[in-house]
């Protein structure tokens, strides 16, 4: 079974690479990869609540992470360090996710086949 690794690094508005990501995680996992996402830099904001994207005119699909573990993708990490650069708490953080330090992060890319970076 190949290992994927998808990463969020940029925000979840004013372009569709998080949609774009989100379906790619969803659609892998639906043909039993092994599929774990990454939410680091700005891709980190996918992750807060009470998101209102409809009032800039685009389509809302952050509640669609939901769906994640209905798809069996159940690696979700968070970067800490962009969590602290963006003055963002653990705690502010809708999903349940796994904090990973840089380090970590590294060595979980060394244990997957391909990293795909969005």
């Amino acid at each position: 079974m190949k290992k994927l690794c998808i990463v969020f690094r940029h925000g979840p508005h004013g372009n569709a690479k998080g949609r774009e990501a989100l379906d790619l995680a969803l659609l892998s996992a639906s043909f039993e990869q092994e599929v774990s996402v990454l939410f680091t830099n700005e891709g980190v904001l996918h992750l807060l609540d009470k998101q209102t994207p409809e009032l800039i005119g685009a389509k809302d699909y952050i509640a669609t992470l939901g769906a994640l573990p209905l798809y069996e993708v159940e690696t979700v990490l968070v970067c800490k360090d962009s969590l602290k650069a963006l003055c963002i708490n653990e705690d502010e953080i809708e999903f349940d996710v796994e904090f990973f330090s840089a380090k970590k992060i590294s060595a979980h890319f060394q244990e997957v086949d391909e990293v795909l970076v969005f």
